[in-house]
């Protein structure tokens, strides 16, 4: 069945209301003006629908036009397109991931990472220059138990071997015993020197950071993620006490009868809506997100990245339960004078229930990657093609990985979904396994018929429907990156790569290369080079590693 183009709808252009217009008139409406317009080098066809004007583009021209521009602009395909060309180029600091010291690494801040890291990978291939930052949580009354935890049950070699397994056991341990008032003193007493910058104390902390984030480094690059910062809440501890003055120099902070500090930010200044900053002891908050808490910290690190990085947007990637906390805090700062907090943008994500491993709950992100792994390769192994694999074990983890993002990615990010490992290990279907699936036969396709070359290439001999499928939707990839880059979702991206891989493995049935006449060969060869190239690319910008055997 020939699909038009291009499609125009007579009720849409003509002065009286719908209303007066029967069907039968804009049918033939339609056909008088289908009649009256010509075809050109450029549209081949022009026909009359029910009420609508169908336009066919020459199909040489079409596959020549998509060819050449895949071709050209490779890796830069659908971002050249003048859709983005008024966009104006902007710094932008995003910040994710963000786990908290000796603390598990649950699955939110593994959904904050792989969506973090997709805005960052976006921005960048749209030519916006992008800072990632990993904000931890690296300070707080938790350290003076881990401290004292550490004296009672740390092992300095466990420490270095595993920091974040090790530095949790020993939290989990010292926990136990936090009811016990010798330990509360012993941990406050710990806590007050490092607030007063105790050496010995201060080095022990040190350690322990320093240590966790080398393992985290390790980590995401598994992953395939870095950060250019490894901030926290530690290095604002000075700053937090600057933002305290200046809210009271503006008279925003305000005290309750109990002595907490508040900040009003309801319209009529009636305190019907307000956010707490200060304890009544006159302790500034540790983040507690959840409780519309806002810590002079969060607004001192705000500041401080607008005065260090002087960024166009800042964008924060936490789970939707800390919507108002952002919210609040996004309004203190444009009560403080600070004009750009209208800049500041909150990407919200849905819970995920139900991840498991078979060991059970999910306690490390290294957990995870192991887990999906070894799923991963036990499925390759009970297939018989595995055998050929060069690296089995890192084809399976980049596999494992594409399942786990697309997973993740195909709905709209503020749903909550439930995990399933077999529904997103399947092979059939859509899931990442099959867009991996995809791009490894496409590639042993080019592989065993030699490259392309664009230079000869016959477009006449594509003129088959499959193949006209895939090129109209090749031609399609800069809306759907446009789409994105306007709502930072990823499942445009994720839902067009697999109707991209369905339509190249109907083509890849129908259009045989090899057997073929060697114009033919040469043209199909092309199309499929052009299939796989622009799905590496969109791969790439979810934080997928395509893989090239399977």
């Amino acid at each position: 069945r020939h699909v038009a183009d291009f499609q125009l709808s007579i009720a849409s252009i003509i002065e009286s209301s719908s209303s007066d217009c029967l069907a039968q008139d804009l049918h033939l409406q339609a056909q008088q003006l289908a009649g009256r317009l010509k075809c050109d080098s450029v549209v081949s066809a022009i026909s009359a629908g029910p009420g609508t004007v169908n336009f066919t583009i020459n199909r040489e021209l079409l596959a020549k036009t998509v060819l050449q521009q895949v071709w050209k602009d490779g890796s830069e395909y659908g971002v050249k397109s003048e859709l983005f060309s008024t966009v104006p180029r902007q710094k932008a600091v995003i910040e994710f991931s963000s786990p908290n010291i000796a603390k598990k690494f649950h699955i939110g801040h593994l959904r904050s990472t792989i969506v973090g890291n997709f805005i960052a990978n976006l921005k960048v291939a749209l030519g916006h220059e992008v800072v990632r930052i990993n904000y931890l949580g690296d300070w707080g009354m938790q350290f003076g138990l881990l401290g004292v935890g550490f004296q009672s049950f740390g092992n300095k070699e466990k420490l270095k071997s595993s920091p974040l397994q090790h530095l949790f056991e020993v939290y989990v341990q010292i926990n136990k015993a936090a009811e016990d008032e010798d330990t509360k003193k012993l941990a406050k007493d710990f806590f007050r020197k490092l607030e007063e910058h105790d050496e010995q104390t201060l080095s022990i902390w040190k350690q322990f950071r320093d240590l966790s984030i080398e393992e985290y480094i390790r980590i995401y690059k598994r992953l395939g993620v870095h950060f250019d910062e490894y901030s926290g809440e530690s290095f604002y501890q000075e700053k937090a006490q600057e933002v305290l003055k200046m809210l009271e120099d503006k008279g925003l902070l305000q005290k309750t009868i109990k002595g907490t500090g508040i900040v009003d930010l309801s319209e009529k200044k009636d305190l019907s809506t307000v956010s707490t900053v200060m304890r009544s002891d006159g302790t500034s908050l540790y983040i507690t997100r959840q409780f519309l808490i806002i810590s002079f910290r969060d607004l001192a690190a705000a500041i401080d990245r607008m005065n260090k990085h002087s960024w166009d947007t800042m964008i924060y990637v936490t789970d939707k339960s800390q919507s108002n906390h952002f919210q609040h805090l996004f309004q203190i700062l444009k009560l403080m004078g600070y004009d750009w907090a209208e800049r500041c943008q909150h990407v919200s994500f849905g819970l995920v229930q139900g991840m498991k491993t078979r060991r059970g709950e999910v306690i490390f992100l290294e957990d995870v990657l192991n887990e999906v792994r070894s799923r991963m390769l036990q499925n390759m192994t009970s297939t018989k093609t595995t055998k050929e694999i060069q690296d089995p074990v890192e084809t399976a983890e980049k596999v494992g990985l594409a399942a786990l993002i697309i997973q993740d990615f195909r709905g709209l990010l503020s749903s909550d979904y439930q995990f399933s490992w077999d529904r997103a290990l399947q092979s059939r279907g859509d899931t990442g396994v099959f867009l991996q699936y995809t791009h490894a036969r496409l590639h042993s396709l080019e592989q065993m018929h030699g490259n392309a070359e664009l230079t000869d290439v016959n477009v006449a001999c594509l003129q088959e429907p499959d193949a006209i499928s895939v090129l109209q939707h090749l031609l399609r990839y800069d809306e759907v990156l446009y789409r994105s880059s306007q709502d930072l979702q990823p499942k445009h991206i994720v839902s067009y790569l697999l109707t991209l891989s369905h339509l190249a493995a109907v083509a890849h049935k129908t259009l045989p290369v090899k057997g073929s006449a060697p114009d033919v060969a040469q043209a199909r060869l092309c199309l499929f080079h052009a299939a796989r190239s622009v799905l590496a690319n969109g791969m790439k910008l979810l934080g997928i590693t395509p893989v090239t055997q399977m």
